[in-house]
């Protein structure tokens, strides 16, 4: 197969593949990023609830990185950022734990595995991430005397970024990924 050939091939892949040193020192960046911004929110006095900085991480790995990327960034992001910061609260840990891991999954699996836009396959993970949390919540061992109340509290503000979630995070995915293969392509020709 000719370089032309594979060069149109490899470009219609809707992600990067999680493999070698660069991929796998991307995917420590999101981590990193999905543990720092919270943390950077909260001594800022920015609305988390608002804006769910842990989010947009977890999600950009799906789309760029597809389902390993996603399902990863999703599950240790929360344990991480517990492990060096105490937040998110051990109460909320495993069903946020739960929710992220959907959302990175779902995402990744979407554009990895069908024909859906980057934006339908972000707003079908954030609403089945939310399911689960809500299913974690409600069926765990989250201790709250009026759950309809807490939902509200915990899900409402949200909507916003869930918005713009689904709105900016396929752009930028869309643009990491052309980047990526840009640089790799160049790599290649000048070796």
């Amino acid at each position: 197969m000719s370089n032309n050939t594979e060069s149109r091939i490899s470009l219609g892949k809707p992600t990067l593949p999680l493999s070698g040193l660069r991929a796998y020192g991307f995917q420590a960046s999101l981590i990193g990023a999905a543990v720092i911004l919270p943390v950077v929110a909260h001594l800022s006095g920015a609305p988390v609830r608002y804006i769910l900085p842990m989010h947009w991480p977890v999600i950009i790995a799906g789309l760029v990185y597809g389902w390993r990327g996603g399902a990863m960034t999703g599950f240790l992001a929360p344990i991480v950022s517990y492990s060096l910061s105490g937040f998110p609260s051990p109460s909320i840990l495993p069903s946020m734990t739960l929710e992220l891991l959907t959302y990175g999954f779902l995402t990744g699996f979407l554009r990895e595995r069908t024909d859906l836009s980057p934006f339908l396959s972000v707003a079908i993970a954030l609403l089945a991430g939310r399911v689960i949390f809500v299913a974690a919540v409600f069926f765990g061992n989250v201790v709250t005397t009026n759950h309809l109340e807490y939902f509200q509290v915990a899900l409402l503000p949200g909507l916003i970024a869930a918005a713009c979630q689904i709105a900016l995070l396929p752009l930028l995915s869309k643009w990491w990924i052309r980047q990526d293969r840009d640089t790799g392509e160049s790599m290649r020709r000048e070796s």
